[in-house]
Order: structure tokens, then sequence, then C-alpha cells
């Protein structure tokens, strides 16, 4: 039985796909690799492990960049209207991993600076948010790898408890800060590491949303609750 000319360009487009999916789930696996790492360094106090973790960061990005062109060459063998969701969700939500990495960076260079003061009690409450984050954003890659909406939105709408984590940390750090002037400069390092934290979930919700958009389309998401009230914290 001969097989037509246009099943094996199906074939081919599908399996050029699914190598595409894998790869940004890898780069994603990194980019939270880099997170937990980050998070790691902030309690061993090691500050060439935090280099470390700040030079790796260019592998991500490097990833990122080839992934693209991927894309692009992908979007060259003419889509029809799911393939264009693909590879608009190829493009954008490498770019949300590639943040990702960067955060995590950024957390571990506040860590240096870290390390040269005494411990504060809330590196603990710094590590939880991180872990949910952590978790937010391997949620957020087994979603997209399986192609599950459901467990998307599920992550989306599981947004509202890292915001009031973050919301928590962020008071208790000023409330620190106001009882002694001394903590001022430590506490305004966790304070910028726990946003990079919070972000690092908003990029989480990112994709989430665009694997909602890859199986569903336009169809309007429901709408969520966000918790992050720092904006509203009275700091007089």
């Amino acid at each position: 039985m001969n097989t037509h000319p246009n099943d094996h360009i199906v074939r081919s487009y599908d399996e050029e796909q699914h190598r595409l999916v894998a790869e940004i789930v890898r780069m994603g696996e990194m980019s939270v690799a880099q997170l937990e790492a980050a998070l790691d360094v902030i309690e061993r106090r090691d500050e060439s492990a935090a280099r470390r973790i700040i030079a790796n960061d260019e592998a991500i990005d490097a990833l990122e960049q080839q992934i693209s062109h991927d894309v692009m060459r992908l979007a060259l063998r003419g889509p029809m209207a799911r393939d264009l969701r693909e590879i608009l969700a190829g493009l954008r939500i490498p770019a949300d991993i590639e943040r990702i990495g960067d955060y995590a960076a950024n957390v571990a260079k506040r860590s240096i600076a870290l390390a040269a003061v005494p411990p504060l009690p809330q590196v603990q409450g710094l590590r939880a948010l991180g872990r949910l984050a952590a978790q937010q954003v391997r949620r957020a890659l087994d979603a997209y790898r399986d192609n599950d909406a459901e467990a998307a939105q599920a992550l989306r709408e599981d947004d509202a408890r890292l915001d009031a984590q973050y919301t928590a940390l962020f008071r208790e750090l000023l409330t620190y800060m106001m009882e002694d002037p001394r903590n001022i400069t430590p506490c305004t390092h966790l304070l910028f590491m726990a946003k990079n934290l919070e972000r690092i979930g908003d990029h989480a919700t990112n994709i989430a949303e665009n694997v909602w958009f890859l199986v569903h389309g336009d169809a309007p998401l429901p709408p969520r609750e966000k918790r992050d009230e720092t904006s509203t914290v009275d700091h007089t």
C-alpha cells in the first residue's frame, strides 16, 4: 500500500512539533533547577555556587534563541489554525521560561550580598515561597507537555496562594525593618528576592494561559483571584 506524499509531510511536521515541545520542557526544567539551586545557596551561603548559577543563565538564554529559530522554521511549513497556536505558544512559553531563569539568577546574585550579613529568620519564609514557585513552574510545564488545559486552569487559580504567601512575607519583612534599622539592608535584599519569586509565579501563570489558548483558542479564560496586596500595604 502506497502512502501519499502529504502523509509523510504531516508525520514529519508532527514529529518536529513533538521534538519542539520536549525541548521547551527541557528548557523549563533547566530554569526550575536554577531556581532550586539558587534557593539552596541562600541557606548554604555559598558564593562560588551562586556565581555558577549566575553563569549558567547563559545556557537558558542560548536555548531560547535556538528554540525560536526552530519554531520559525516550523512556521514556514504552512501550518493550519491549531498549528499556528502551537507556533505562538512555542514562541511565548520559552520567553517566559527565559525570564524565570533570569529571576533565578537574580536570587543567586542577591544571595551573595546576603551571605555577608548574619542570617535572618525570614530566609525560611523565602525558601517556602521559592518552593511554591518552583512547584507552579513544574505544574505549568506538565500541563504544556500533556496538552492539559484543565491542569493549566487549576494552576492559574492557585497563583492566588503564592500571592498571599508573598504578601505575608513582604509585611513580615517591613515590620522587621521598622523594628531595627540594622535590618534594613538585608531585608531589602530579601524583599527583592521575594519579588523575583512572585514574578516567577506570574510567568508560570502565563505558561498556563498559553496552554489554555493552545487547546481552546480564543475561548475566554474564567476570572481568577489575585492576592498580591503589597501595593496597598500601609508603609507609614
